[in-house]
C-alpha cells in the first residue's frame, strides 16, 4: 500500500513539475549550484527544463502517456497541444500500441452536437455540445444532414456543403474552419497524413482539394479523370480513394437502380474506383470490383479496403489488398471475396435503407443509418474481425444517433 502512495505522489509531484516547466514564474527562485570561477560574466547557470527540450523528446514522453491523461495535457500549453494532435504523434502511438480505436456517431438536436463513442461494447453517449455561437441552428441541421466525415488523431470534421465544422473530442469544443473551395454534396472524403481530401460532388469541376488543419486552408492539389457524385472515400496507406458513386450528368435515380442490378455499371462508375497517390501527386490504375454490381458502403481497416455491393438482394463484401509493400505471397491491388454481413433477407438497397461502413483498427463496423422497412430492427450494428474474417453483432444505435454522421477515430 505505501508503494502505491508512493508513485501517485510521485506522479503528482512530476505533473506538478511538468506544468511549471511550461509555465516558468518568474517568481521562482532557482537553485544554485558551486561552480567553477568563469572570469567576466556574471550571468546564472542554465537551467534545463522540458519546455527547452527539442520536439522530438518531448514527443517521445508524451507519447507514452496513458490515454486518459491526454485530455487534460493537451490544455497545458499551446506547445503541447499542437504535438499532441501532429501526425508524428499518432505515429508514435501507433508505434507503440497505444492507439484507441472507435467510432463515433454525431446527431443534430436543438440542444447542439451531440456526440456517442462505441466503447468497450457499449455507445457512451456525450454531453450537448452548443455550437450556435459558430453557426446558426438551421446551418447547422443543414450541415450534419449532408456532411461528411473523417479524423486526424481526436479531432473530427464535419465538411458540408458550404461549410466545415471541427469537433475536439478531447476539449469537447465545437469551432467553424474553411469551407471547401468547390461547393459538393455527396462527395469522397478521407484524411491522409494528417491532411484531408475531397473528391467528387460537383457538376462543376473536377477538382481534388486538400486540405491543412494547421493553416486552416484548402487548395486544389490535381483532377479527377472522372466526376462523381454520391462517391464515398477511404484512405490506406498513403492513397486516398474515390470509390463508386454515379456519372455527374446521369439520370441519378434510374441510373442507380440500373446499377444495382448489374448492367450499366461501367457508365454509372458504380463498381469502380479511382487511386491517388498524395504524396507523388499521380492516379494510379483504377480498379474495379468484381462481378460489378453498386457499391452501397466502403472504408479502410487492417491495411485494406472493404467494399460492400448489390445486386438488388444480393450483398457481396470484398476486400481489397491496399498495402503497396507486403511480406506476404498477396501483393496490392487484389481482390478478395470475404463473408458478407448477415443482413435480414428483406432488406434491400433503395431509399429505403442506407448503410455506413466505419474501420476501427482491425474491424469494419457497419451501421443500419437509415430504415423504413417494416419488421428490420432500426439501427441495428454488425462487426466484421478482420483477422477473425466473422461477423458478430454490435450494440444498438441510441434512437438519437439513428440520422447521424458516423466516422472512426483513432487517438
Amino acid at each position: 500500500m505505501s508503494s502505491e502512495r508512493e508513485r501517485e505522489s510521485c506522479n503528482s509531484r512530476h505533473f506538478t513539475w511538468l506544468v511549471k516547466s511550461c509555465f516558468p514564474s518568474p517568481n521562482d527562485a532557482v537553485a544554485k549550484f558551486p561552480s567553477p570561477p568563469q572570469p567576466h560574466t556574471n550571468s546564472p547557470a542554465p537551467v534545463t527544463t522540458l519546455s527547452s527540450l527539442p520536439d522530438d523528446i518531448v514527443l517521445d514522453c508524451l507519447s507514452r502517456v496513458p490515454p486518459a491523461s491526454l485530455p487534460a495535457l493537451s490544455l497545458v500549453c499551446r506547445r503541447w497541444s499542437r504535438l499532441l494532435h501532429s501526425p508524428a504523434f499518432s505515429h508514435l502511438r501507433r508505434r507503440l500500441l497505444l492507439l484507441r480505436h472507435t467510432a463515433v456517431a454525431l446527431a443534430a438536436t436543438d440542444l447542439g452536437l451531440s456526440a456517442a463513442t462505441l466503447l468497450d461494447a457499449a455507445w457512451h453517449p456525450s454531453l450537448f455540445v452548443p455550437c450556435f455561437d459558430a453557426l446558426s441552428l438551421h446551418d447547422f441541421h443543414s450541415l450534419l444532414a449532408h456532411a461528411r466525415a473523417c479524423s486526424i488523431g481526436p479531432r473530427i470534421y464535419l465538411v458540408g456543403k458550404s461549410a466545415t465544422l471541427q469537433y475536439d473530442m478531447w476539449t469537447a469544443s465545437v469551432s467553424m474552419r474553411a469551407a471547401t473551395v468547390f461547393p459538393r454534396k455527396k462527395f469522397a472524403l478521407s484524411s491522409v497524413a494528417g491532411k484531408i481530401y475531397v473528391a467528387g460532388g460537383s457538376s462543376r469541376t473536377s477538382a481534388v482539394e486538400e486540405y491543412d488543419p494547421e493553416t486552416n486552408t484548402w487548395a486544389v492539389v490535381s483532377h479527377a479523370a472522372r466526376m462523381r457524385y454520391g462517391c464515398i472515400g477511404a484512405s490506406a496507406d498513403g492513397i486516398f480513394y474515390v470509390i463508386g458513386g454515379l456519372r455527374i450528368g446521369a439520370s441519378g435515380q434510374n441510373l442507380f437502380l440500373r446499377a444495382s442490378r448489374g448492367t450499366e455499371a461501367h457508365a454509372a462508375y458504380a463498381s469502380s474506383m479511382d487511386l491517388f497517390d498524395v504524396e507523388a501527386r499521380v492516379w494510379l490504375r483504377s480498379r474495379t470490383v468484381p462481378n460489378g454490381g453498386c457499391i452501397v458502403a466502403a472504408c479502410a481497416a487492417a491495411g485494406r479496403v472493404y467494399v460492400l455491393t448489390s445486386h438488388a438482394v444480393e450483398f457481396s463484401l470484398w476486400s481489397f489488398h491496399a498495402r503497396r509493400k507486403s511480406d506476404s505471397g498477396k501483393g496490392f491491388g487484389e481482390w478478395c471475396r470475404v463473408k458478407s454481413p448477415p443482413l435480414p433477407a428483406q432488406v434491400r438497397v433503395d431509399t429505403r435503407m442506407r448503410f455506413s461502413f466505419v474501420g476501427i483498427g482491425d474491424k469494419v463496423v457497419l451501421i443500419q443509418s437509415l430504415n423504413e422497412v417494416r419488421g428490420v430492427k432500426k439501427g441495428f450494428v454488425l462487426v466484421y474481425d478482420c483477422a477473425a474474417g466473422e461477423w458478430g453483432r454490435g450494440v444498438d444505435l441510441p434512437e438519437v444517433y439513428r440520422r447521424a454522421t458516423y466516422v472512426g477515430v483513432e487517438c
